[in-house]
């Protein structure tokens, strides 16, 4: 399995971001090829390192990382990568990990 999860500062607009990112970004997101599962933690988010200004956590499930990499590829996943831009239009407003995942 592989993953890739969307670490979101909080947004100036809160509301705002909640609307955009529930209403609109998720159901693009939903028609990605290979999706899997896609979940959301949301505020409060309790961190133990002392980062306090994580709003919102995506985490996308997918087969493998080649999988994400289609997707991505793909008109769904360059619409989604065009829209993140509206929900965190600078670089440091989000953090995205993509990675492959093992069972411990």
């Amino acid at each position: 399995m592989a993953r890739m999860i969307a670490i979101y500062k909080t947004p100036k607009d809160m509301a705002a971001f909640d609307k955009h990112y529930f209403e609109v970004h998720i159901p693009l997101a939903k028609k990605l090829p290979g999706l899997i599962k896609y979940d959301v933690g949301r505020s409060p988010i309790i961190s133990t390192t002392g980062h306090s200004d994580t709003y919102c956590i995506g985490t996308l499930h997918f087969d493998s990382l080649d999988t994400i990499k289609a997707a991505f590829a793909s008109p769904q996943g360059q619409a989604c990568a065009i829209d993140r831009r509206i929900l965190a239009p600078n670089d440091e407003d989000v953090q995205i990990y993509l990675f492959e995942t093992e069972d411990v």
